[in-house]
């Protein structure tokens, strides 16, 4: 069993699940981000923090994202893998609220505390 990074992530990136990993297994594509199955050691430490709901236990894993599976492990038996599998390559460009919202929440609260602290 491992952990799968399925189609939410595309074109999100939000790498909090990359500074989770205790072992640094995610690794970045151009559009979205890939766990190495030879290097997880599933310790569910990456799913809670993904703030688009993209990883998933590989038995877990909806039906109608089952090919991310394979998609992971072919990423790393390609030559290059910096580009992002022909799959993700193929699929349109998508954007998500669920990333404005999180970005619009964390500016508000830096603004609010650079306020309180640091008054201009």
């Amino acid at each position: 069993m491992t952990y799968v990074i399925a189609q939410p992530c595309v074109d999100v990136k939000d790498r909090a699940c990359v500074t989770e990993c205790p072992v640094d297994c995610i690794y970045e594509g151009e559009r979205t981000l890939y766990i190495n199955p030879a290097e997880c050691v599933d310790c569910h430490a990456c799913e809670p923090v993904c703030p688009v709901e993209a990883i998933f236990c590989e038995e877990e894993l909806p039906a109608h994202w089952a090919g991310y599976a394979a998609i992971n492990a072919e990423y790393f038996t390609r030559p290059a893998p910096a580009a992002d599998h022909p799959l993700v390559a193929g699929l349109p460009h998508q954007t998500s609220d669920k990333k404005d919202i999180a970005v619009f929440a964390v500016r508000k609260e830096e603004a609010a505390d650079a306020d309180r602290w640091f008054p201009t």
